[in-house]
């Protein structure tokens, strides 16, 4: 097989809409898998472009984006892999210090870490009652690792990607809050290059990636 012909090129897992974890999820959730996605697929190897523009995927020759959030262009060639919750969540730590808020209005009286891309209103639903609550907080961070390490350094709450904190909630070093409040969950998506047909590696890798996150989240995070 040519080398051009065996070469997939990804790119990160971009923001998209209002909401973004990209290099977190690749980090832990992308980065991972490829040894195995290797390994069953000899012939090819990846070019993984690290990157938080969504690019013009035609002209700079990348196979598939993995995008997490709303499509905004509803043409766009793409399947779902993936969808995940968003929690509220914090340390064991601030919750001990602050306390743990019991209702959407409690995060009021709460320092909150705020990711820039994210809205400050934060809504919720339950039982077919809604809540929104205006969020305010001393740190802002404009990127998802950066978020990760304020919360991780018992600053406050956050609502984020269940994704983003996988191995802290299982871990039990972050917990969720509000467990009986829902939040918009989030989509990830596979897009392809507009006007033409997807190519086989790149198909082969979105099926991977859409078994392989079944397969590592089918169980409590």
């Amino acid at each position: 097989m040519d080398r051009y012909q065996a070469m997939l090129t990804l790119i990160r897992v971009v923001e998209t809409g209002s909401f973004s974890a990209a290099t977190t999820f690749a980090r832990l959730h992308i980065v991972p898998l490829l040894p195995l996605f290797l390994e069953q697929h000899p012939d090819l190897e990846i070019d993984v472009i690290l990157d938080d523009r969504i690019i013009d995927l035609v002209a700079e020759g990348v196979d598939v984006s993995l995008r997490m959030g709303a499509l905004p262009d509803s043409a766009a060639v793409a399947r779902k892999p993936a969808t995940g919750a968003r929690s509220v969540m914090a340390t064991p730590a601030y919750l001990a210090r602050a306390g743990e808020p019991h209702s959407p209005a409690d995060i009021a009286d709460h320092e909150v870490v705020i990711y820039n891309q994210l809205a400050n209103v934060w809504s919720f639903t339950r039982e077919g009652a809604e809540a929104s609550v205006a969020v305010h907080g001393r740190v802002r961070v404009s990127a998802a690792e950066g978020l990760r390490a304020a919360v991780l350094a018992d600053m406050g709450l956050t609502i984020t990607s269940d994704w983003m904190f996988a191995p802290e909630l299982a871990s039990g070093a972050v917990r969720r809050v509000l467990t009986d409040w829902h939040l918009p969950s989030l989509d990830l998506w596979a897009v392809f290059p507009a006007g033409r047909m997807a190519s086989a590696k790149a198909r082969a890798f979105a099926t991977f990636v859409e078994r392989a996150m079944a397969h590592r989240h089918s169980g409590p995070a």
